[in-house]
Protein backbone atom coordinates (compact mmCIF):
# COMPACT_ATOMS: atom_id res chain seq x y z
CA UNK A 1 0.00 0.00 0.00
CA UNK A 2 1.48 3.14 -0.88
CA UNK A 3 1.56 6.24 1.16
CA UNK A 4 -0.72 8.40 -0.37
CA UNK A 5 -3.60 5.24 0.04
CA UNK A 6 -2.73 4.91 3.83
CA UNK A 7 -3.34 8.89 3.91
CA UNK A 8 -6.46 8.26 2.10
CA UNK A 9 -7.78 5.43 3.97
CA UNK A 10 -6.59 7.73 7.56
CA UNK A 11 -8.75 10.80 6.44
CA UNK A 12 -11.70 8.86 5.51
CA UNK A 13 -11.86 6.83 8.64
CA UNK A 14 -11.09 10.30 10.54
CA UNK A 15 -14.13 12.26 8.83
CA UNK A 16 -16.29 8.55 9.04
CA UNK A 17 -15.38 9.18 12.64
CA UNK A 18 -16.22 12.45 13.01
CA UNK A 19 -19.52 11.82 10.98
CA UNK A 20 -20.91 9.10 12.71
CA UNK A 21 -19.91 11.44 16.26
CA UNK A 22 -22.32 14.27 15.46
CA UNK A 23 -25.12 12.23 14.13
CA UNK A 24 -24.85 10.19 17.48
CA UNK A 25 -24.93 13.48 19.50
CA UNK A 26 -27.18 15.63 17.22
CA UNK A 27 -29.36 12.08 18.68
CA UNK A 28 -29.23 12.49 22.13
CA UNK A 29 -29.98 16.52 22.37
CA UNK A 30 -33.36 17.79 21.94
CA UNK A 31 -33.31 20.69 19.30
CA UNK A 32 -35.76 23.52 19.72
CA UNK A 33 -37.14 25.90 16.46
CA UNK A 34 -36.78 29.73 17.19
CA UNK A 35 -40.32 29.53 17.75
CA UNK A 36 -40.43 26.78 20.37
CA UNK A 37 -37.57 28.20 22.19
CA UNK A 38 -39.91 31.64 21.95
CA UNK A 39 -43.10 30.07 23.27
CA UNK A 40 -41.11 28.33 26.12
CA UNK A 41 -39.75 31.87 27.19
CA UNK A 42 -42.85 33.51 27.07
CA UNK A 43 -44.55 30.66 29.25
CA UNK A 44 -42.37 31.34 31.74
CA UNK A 45 -40.96 27.48 32.27
CA UNK A 46 -37.72 28.93 33.73
CA UNK A 47 -35.47 27.59 31.09
CA UNK A 48 -32.46 29.55 30.70
CA UNK A 49 -30.56 30.28 27.68
CA UNK A 50 -26.80 30.13 27.15
CA UNK A 51 -24.65 31.55 24.77
CA UNK A 52 -22.09 29.82 23.96
CA UNK A 53 -20.33 32.20 21.20
CA UNK A 54 -17.09 34.31 21.69
CA UNK A 55 -17.11 37.24 23.41
CA UNK A 56 -16.63 39.47 20.08
CA UNK A 57 -19.78 37.36 18.25
CA UNK A 58 -22.01 38.20 21.46
CA UNK A 59 -20.96 41.79 21.09
CA UNK A 60 -22.70 42.07 18.10
CA UNK A 61 -26.00 41.13 19.05
CA UNK A 62 -27.16 38.14 21.79
CA UNK A 63 -30.84 37.01 23.09
CA UNK A 64 -31.63 39.09 25.57
CA UNK A 65 -31.35 37.66 29.29
CA UNK A 66 -29.08 35.04 28.12
CA UNK A 67 -26.28 33.56 30.06
CA UNK A 68 -22.39 34.02 28.36
CA UNK A 69 -19.95 31.63 28.83
CA UNK A 70 -17.96 30.78 25.97
CA UNK A 71 -17.83 26.62 23.98
CA UNK A 72 -13.63 26.85 25.20
CA UNK A 73 -14.47 27.66 28.64
CA UNK A 74 -17.43 25.81 29.47
CA UNK A 75 -16.21 23.06 30.70
CA UNK A 76 -14.08 24.94 33.57
CA UNK A 77 -17.18 27.00 34.15
CA UNK A 78 -19.92 24.64 34.79
CA UNK A 79 -19.85 25.42 38.42
CA UNK A 80 -21.89 28.77 37.57
CA UNK A 81 -24.30 26.72 35.71
CA UNK A 82 -25.35 24.63 38.96
CA UNK A 83 -27.80 27.36 40.14
CA UNK A 84 -29.82 26.87 36.91
CA UNK A 85 -29.67 22.79 37.58
CA UNK A 86 -33.10 22.71 37.85
CA UNK A 87 -34.29 24.34 34.63
CA UNK A 88 -33.27 23.23 31.20
CA UNK A 89 -30.59 24.79 29.44
CA UNK A 90 -31.13 26.04 25.90
CA UNK A 91 -28.27 26.29 24.36
CA UNK A 92 -27.22 28.76 21.44
CA UNK A 93 -24.19 29.82 18.90
CA UNK A 94 -24.09 31.68 15.75
CA UNK A 95 -25.09 28.72 13.70
CA UNK A 96 -26.29 25.58 15.84
CA UNK A 97 -23.12 23.74 15.37
CA UNK A 98 -20.80 24.87 19.03
CA UNK A 99 -24.04 25.04 20.85
CA UNK A 100 -25.02 21.15 19.69
CA UNK A 101 -21.46 20.32 21.52
CA UNK A 102 -22.25 22.64 24.43
CA UNK A 103 -25.44 20.99 24.99
CA UNK A 104 -24.05 17.73 25.09
CA UNK A 105 -21.49 18.39 27.31
CA UNK A 106 -23.82 19.67 29.46
CA UNK A 107 -25.75 16.77 29.52
CA UNK A 108 -22.82 14.86 30.33
CA UNK A 109 -22.53 16.48 33.66
CA UNK A 110 -26.31 16.05 34.37
CA UNK A 111 -27.85 18.94 32.98
CA UNK A 112 -31.35 19.23 30.90
CA UNK A 113 -30.52 21.14 28.10
CA UNK A 114 -30.84 21.37 24.53
CA UNK A 115 -29.92 23.11 21.29
CA UNK A 116 -30.89 26.00 19.82
CA UNK A 117 -31.84 25.21 15.45
CA UNK A 118 -29.74 26.90 13.32
CA UNK A 119 -28.62 29.35 15.80
CA UNK A 120 -28.91 33.20 16.69
CA UNK A 121 -28.74 32.93 12.87
CA UNK A 122 -32.35 31.04 12.52
CA UNK A 123 -33.42 33.34 14.99
CA UNK A 124 -33.10 36.57 14.27
CA UNK A 125 -34.34 35.14 10.43
CA UNK A 126 -37.52 34.49 12.26
CA UNK A 127 -37.80 37.98 13.81
CA UNK A 128 -37.34 37.13 16.77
Amino acid sequence: MSATQILFYGLFILLFSFSVRRFLMSRLVQHYSPSEVAQKLSSGKGVLLLDVRTAAERSDRFIQGSVHIPLQELRGRLVELEKYREREIICYCRSGNRSLNAAATLRKHGFRSANLQGGIIEWNFSGR
